[in-house]
C-alpha cells in the first residue's frame, strides 16, 4: 500500500512501537490473571500496578485514584452512574451542546428516566460562558459534565475555573478529557474535580482500554459488579495487555509532553499557514489561541467536506469531517451548529489533527494535496 499521510489523530493514533513491544509478553507467555495468587498472576498484578503509576504520573494524581476501563465511553458512563447513585434525590445535570456523543447520548437516556438536562451553548469561537454555567446549577443538580477539550475544534475549556464553581455549589464535576490527556499538562493533585475520563488510543496506545480518574475525596458507586477487581470499583478480569500498553503510552506522553506540544503545534501552524496562503475562502473554526496544539478545523467555502475527503483519501491524505463516531452521518456537525454556523459552513469543514509521529515533510506535501483538491472541487 502507498504511504498515507495520517492527519486524523483525534480519531485515533498509531500505536507507538514501544507500546506494542511492552504489550507483547502479556499476549503470550505472561498470560496470568492478576487476581490469581499464582506466580504468573503476581507478575500480571505487578504489571497492572506499574501501569497505574504511569498513568497517575501523567495527570499528577495518586495511583489509587485510577480505575482502568474499556475506554472513554465506559468511563463516562461510570461517572454518570456513580453520580446518580450518590445523589438519587438530585435529578438535574448540566453539560454543553458541544460534548462528544459519549456524553450526550447517556444524558439523553437519563432524560427518558425523568432527569432534566441543561445543555449550555457556546459562542462563535466555541467558548463557554462561565456565568451562564453558574446560573444553570440548581439545588437539585447532581452533576456537571464539561469536556476538557473539544474533539472537533480542539477548543479548551477552563476546567480549573469550572471546578471552583462546582466546589462552591457543592456539585459533582466530571470532565471528558479523552482529547486532552497527553496533549496538554493536567495537574489533578489539588483539582476541584471528581471524575475524569480518558482513552489509550488517543495517546498512541491500544484501543479498547482507558481509565476513569476518581478523586480520593469523592464517593464512587461501581457500575459493574462481580469479582471486586480495581479495588471494588470495576468488576471483570483486567485487560492486562491493554493496561500495560496504556501505561507505557502514558509514560511516553509524560516524558514528551512539553516538547511534543511545541513541535506538534509548529506542524499544525505550518499546515494552516500553507493552506491559507494557497487557497482563498478558508476560515478557522474555533478559538485560534486557546485550543489543543494538534487540532485544526477549517471551513472551505463552496466545498462539500464529504466530497473533499474522498479526493483526499485517493491522494493518500487522511483527515475527517468531525467525530469518528459520527462518520457517514449526513447531518451537519452539532459542534459547529452550536457555535452558530450555518449548515453550509458546517458541511464544508474539515478537521486535520496531528501527532508527534507526523513530519514537516508530510505537512508540506499535505498542503499541496489540500490546495489541489479544493481547487478541483471549486472548478467542477
Amino acid at each position: 500500500m502507498p504511504e498515507v499521510i495520517y492527519f486524523d489523530n483525534n480519531a485515533t493514533t498509531r500505536p507507538d512501537p514501544s507500546v506494542v513491544e511492552a504489550m507483547l509478553p502479556y499476549l503470550g507467555e505472561q498470560y496470568g490473571n492478576p487476581s490469581s495468587v499464582s506466580a504468573l498472576g503476581s507478575q500480571a498484578a505487578r504489571a497492572v500496578g506499574l501501569a497505574r503509576e504511569q498513568v497517575a504520573a501523567l495527570i499528577h494524581c495518586e495511583p489509587a485514584e485510577i480505575v482502568f476501563t474499556s475506554g472513554g465511553t465506559e468511563s463516562n458512563h461510570a461517572a454518570f452512574f456513580s453520580a446518580r447513585h450518590l445523589n438519587p434525590a438530585r435529578r438535574h445535570c448540566v453539560t454543553t451542546a458541544v460534548e462528544h456523543s459519549a456524553v450526550l447520548k447517556p444524558l439523553e437516556a437519563l432524560e427518558t428516566r425523568g432527569y432534566e438536562v441543561t445543555r449550555l451553548g457556546v459562542d462563535a469561537q466555541g467558548r463557554l460562558d462561565l456565568e451562564a454555567l453558574e446560573r444553570a446549577i440548581r439545588p437539585d443538580t447532581a452533576l456537571l459534565s464539561i469536556m476538557a477539550a473539544n474533539n472537533e475544534t480542539g477548543v479548551l475549556f477552563p476546567v480549573e475555573k469550572i471546578g471552583e464553581i462546582a466546589r462552591a455549589k457543592g456539585v459533582l464535576f466530571h470532565t471528558d478529557a479523552v482529547q486532552a490527556v497527553g496533549k496538554i499538562p493536567l495537574h489533578l493533585e489539588n483539582a476541584n474535580l471528581h471524575y475524569l475520563s480518558a482513552s489509550a488510543h488517543k495517546i498512541h496506545g491500544p484501543k479498547g482500554v482507558g481509565f476513569l480518574y476518581v478523586n480520593r475525596r469523592s464517593g464512587f458507586a461501581p457500575m459493574l459488579l462481580g469479582g471486586g477487581q480495581e479495588n471494588g470499583r470495576r468488576a471483570g478480569t483486567e485487560n492486562v495487555p491493554g493496561i500495560v500498553g496504556l501505561g507505557k503510552a502514558a509514560e511516553l506522553a509524560a516524558h514528551a509532553l512539553e516538547d511534543e506540544a511545541r513541535e506538534v503545534r509548529r506542524l499544525r501552524d505550518a499546515f494552516e499557514s500553507g493552506v491559507l496562503a494557497q487557497i482563498g475562502g478558508v476560515q478557522l473554526n474555533g478559538d485560534p489561541i486557546d485550543r489543543l496544539p494538534n487540532t485544526s478545523n477549517l471551513a472551505f467555502e463552496g466545498v462539500e467536506a464529504q466530497a473533499a475527503l474522498i479526493l483526499l483519501e485517493r491522494a493518500n491524505l487522511s483527515a475527517s469531517a468531525g467525530s469518528a463516531c459520527l462518520t457517514g452521518s449526513l447531518a451537519p456537525s452539532h459542534v459547529l451548529r452550536a457555535m452558530g454556523f450555518s449548515d453550509d459552513r458546517a458541511r464544508s469543514s474539515l478537521r486535520f489533527s496531528f501527532s508527534r509521529l507526523n513530519t514537516a515533510q508530510e505537512v508540506e506535501k499535505a498542503v499541496e494535496i489540500v490546495a489541489k483538491t479544493i481547487r478541483k472541487l471549486r472548478e467542477s
